[in-house]
């Protein structure tokens, strides 16, 4: 049974006031608030075990090993990889990306090609023009429509031999769009030999994810954005895959031996996860996991697709609000603008003033606004925690800011 009120009462922040007004927290594509077992684990870890991992003979560092290597195996499960070794630990989706991006140097050369879409975050646009840069391949991007939905004619046209990678967001963090990566992944499968990369920001909170079954060379995705800690992602790999690829990062840890003359690289995943980790932080990925798997996705995706239903009812009611990416099939994001209101921030602090919390501005989405011909978009982002009421407090809130602003 779906219990709202109970999964409210998991997190303490919801209850304060911001501005004298009960707190209405719609930015969770940014990042989403920590249920009270998530902040426990990761005290426990700090109190209680507080070691290095992988290191120590000590009782601490074994129980700190354990509880680390526990949670990977909740990732595992999570996104059903078949090895918990193809589970690398990342700071977040960027590091994911960056790292991918850095370590396929050696196997891309000039004049080869990498695709992805303009629906992009800047994390999966840069790295991989810094790629270009290092090794003279040549970027390549999906066009996309006025609702926001990617050509993929451009595919039929564009994959060949010349085709290395492909990377493309499951979802789009700026307009909430879902892509037809099923779709993507075969067109690219039957056209060409490239590495496909799925950027799960903002999928994996909302809905489940089967990187087997999506056959995808590389799958990567952040903790903050789905109740755990900031500081901590995932970077799924295919083994035969990592095993070609080269070290983001070298020192400790992801060594099998080291001398002067020539160091050789641990096996998986120690190969790509040099350094001290964030030991803590991922312990509480997992207690996130267990959270929401004892929401169950089911519930949760239908909670929060039914958010999203209604608050574009509710908006559209607003005359001269536009909803950017309205006809596409979307997830978890609302992204509007007010017509003859060109700052978007305007609003975004009106609403703050309300107690509403939601993002203002490009959303890191520079090539989308200018698709558009905007600056940014008030952008309005659910969890499983928000409400009806919450939806309408911001329908109303929206319509003061007009007021005010126009």
């Amino acid at each position: 049974m779906f219990d709202l009120q109970n999964i409210r009462s998991q997190f303490p922040i919801l209850n304060q006031q911001v501005n004298g007004k009960p707190l209405v927290y719609l930015d969770n594509a940014a990042t989403s608030q920590k249920p009270i077992s998530v902040l426990d684990s990761w005290q426990k870890y700090y109190t209680e075990i507080n070691a290095n991992v992988h290191r120590g003979i000590h009782t601490l560092s074994q129980l700190a090993t354990e509880e680390m290597e526990l949670s990977r195996r909740k990732v595992q499960k999570f996104i059903n990889a078949k090895n918990d070794f193809e589970v690398i630990f990342t700071k977040g989706t960027t590091e994911g990306l960056n790292l991918i991006a850095y370590s396929l140097t050696n196997l891309i050369k000039e004049n080869d090609e990498i695709i992805i879409s303009y629906l992009e975050h800047h994390s999966n646009i840069v790295p991989w023009q810094m790629l270009c840069e290092r090794t003279g391949a040549k970027l390549k991007v999906i066009p996309m429509d006025e609702n926001g939905i990617l050509q993929l004619d451009f595919l039929d046209e564009n994959l060949s031999e010349k085709t290395k990678i492909v990377s493309v967001n499951q979802v789009s963090n700026a307009l909430g769009i879902v892509n037809p990566i099923e779709e993507i992944i075969a067109k690219t499968r039957a056209n060409s030999d490239a590495i496909i990369v799925i950027d799960g920001a903002q999928s994996a909170p909302h809905f489940k994810i089967n990187v087997q079954k999506m056959d995808c060379d590389f799958f990567v995705f952040s903790g903050h954005k789905m109740y755990a800690p900031m500081g901590t992602g995932i970077l799924y790999g295919k083994e035969e895959v990592l095993n070609k690829i080269q070290p983001f990062h070298g020192g400790g840890e992801m060594i099998a031996t080291c001398s002067f003359e020539k160091t050789t690289y641990a096996d998986l995943p120690f190969k790509f996860e040099a350094g001290t980790p964030n030991v803590g932080g991922n312990i509480a990925l997992g207690a996130a996991i267990d959270f929401i798997e004892n929401i169950g996705q089911e519930h949760l995706q239908n909670h929060e697709n039914a958010l999203l239903d209604y608050a574009q009812k509710q908006l559209l009611q607003i005359e001269g609000l536009k909803i950017y990416g309205e006809k596409a099939h979307r997830t978890g994001v609302v992204s509007f603008n007010l017509e003859g209101i060109g700052i978007s921030s305007d609003v975004g602090m009106i609403l703050d003033k309300l107690g509403i919390a939601v993002r203002t501005g490009h959303h890191c989405t520079q090539p989308i606004m200018n698709f558009f011909n905007i600056a940014g978009t008030v952008r309005a982002s659910f969890a499983v925690y928000n409400t009806f009421e919450e939806i309408d407090i911001l329908f109303e809130g929206v319509k003061k800011a007009q007021k005010m602003l126009g």
